[in-house]
């Protein structure tokens, strides 16, 4: 059911979808004229420069738009950073991944640098300025917002990293844009590393209380979310499902309609499981396809309906999967989601997005 409540105005700021396949300066080339036209005439909008392949880490960290949040844009918490690392370098910052591209990292950081320009609430702190002070280490934690059609249910994607560093860059945002650009709201939570997989998810589980305590001002809906991770962050996602936020310190009860979960030897279970889709590589050194089809299999002596994708060639880490056979998996994904969505609840990918 799509959502009655006035659009806020930082949606009619944003562009029309943006294309992963579109170039940084397409991108900005194709938002800007929307952009000045529909912005309210008391506002200024200033559209600067994109990143490009010659653009470097400290041009991240120094942007002024991404003011409060540079950091949680990149893998590591705690590192002191070669500011004269190009970005198409990012690759080294990234060791438990593959296929990690240029393009695609450039792409993610020129979709969050356009949102911040229109308006839209890119970036929040899912703990309190109280709460931060008190455990420096909350300050880690945080969550991006893609949004995508208006009243539509929401993606929440936890990237990997070991447990040791957050992937958004590859994992992340790549997954958040293709599925705004499918029409569903989709966030990616940054969450606390160094500290094991329990307190890592206690982020994820406080960041579903955020989303469902802000769903009227960001207008997606409540019911029908689901939760998404790759290696560390696939264990995340699946604890959600097998035991709720709640499960990890949340006040949200609700379930999540749908888990996916790439590349991840997690295998635990819960007395009730949501659908699954599991997908992972067949040259995965980390969590080959043998450690993953127990779960699988366990699901369906449950009952539960489980999507599982071997991809041939794939090493761990490959993210999206463009340029590689997993390509187009993330829609895939999001079709298996959107079968069990409940009823009543808008359906994206059958309007035409």
């Amino acid at each position: 059911m799509a959502s009655t409540r006035p659009i806020p105005a930082w949606r009619n700021l944003t562009a029309l979808a943006i294309c992963l396949s579109a170039t940084a300066a397409e991108v900005q080339a194709q938002a800007a004229p929307l952009l000045a036209e529909r912005a309210p005439r008391t506002q200024s909008v200033q559209v600067h420069e994109p990143f490009g392949p010659g653009d470097t880490i400290a041009d991240i960290l120094t942007r002024p738009e991404f003011a409060g949040y540079a950091r949680r844009l990149l893998p590591w918490a705690d590192r002191a950073y070669d500011g004269d690392m190009p970005i198409t370098r990012m690759a080294r910052l990234l060791p438990y991944h593959s296929e990690v591209r240029s393009d695609v990292v450039l792409a993610g950081l020129n979709r969050i640098l356009a949102a911040q320009q229109s308006g839209v609430p890119v970036f929040r702190d899912i703990y309190t300025k109280t709460e931060r002070n008190e455990v420096p280490s909350l300050n880690e934690a945080g969550l991006f917002f893609f949004p995508g059609q208006p009243g539509a249910p929401f993606a929440l994607i936890a990237p990997g990293g070991g447990f040791s560093y957050v992937g958004s860059v590859h994992e992340g945002f790549p997954y958040a844009m293709a599925l705004a650009d499918q029409g569903f709201n989709a966030f990616v939570v940054t969450y606390r590393t160094g500290q094991g997989g329990r307190v890592a998810t206690s982020d994820m589980a406080r960041a579903v209380d955020v989303i469902m305590d802000n769903a009227d001002e960001l207008d997606v809906a409540r019911e029908g979310y689901s939760v998404w991770g790759s290696s560390a962050g696939a264990r995340m996602a699946a604890f959600i499902g097998s035991h709720g936020p709640d499960g990890f310190g949340a006040r949200t009860t609700q379930r999540p309609a749908a888990v996916v979960m790439a590349y991840t030897s997690h295998s635990d279970l819960g007395d009730h499981e949501p659908p699954t889709y599991a997908i992972v590589g067949a040259r995965d050194g980390i969590a080959p396809p043998g450690n993953m089809r127990p779960r699988v299999e366990a699901l369906r002596a449950m009952g539960i309906d489980v999507e599982f994708h071997i991809v041939p060639d794939a090493a761990h880490g490959f993210g999206a999967g463009q340029g590689t056979r997993a390509d187009g998996w993330i829609t895939e994904a999001a079709a298996f989601w959107q079968r069990h969505l409940p009823e009543g609840v808008l359906r994206p990918m059958e309007d035409g997005r």
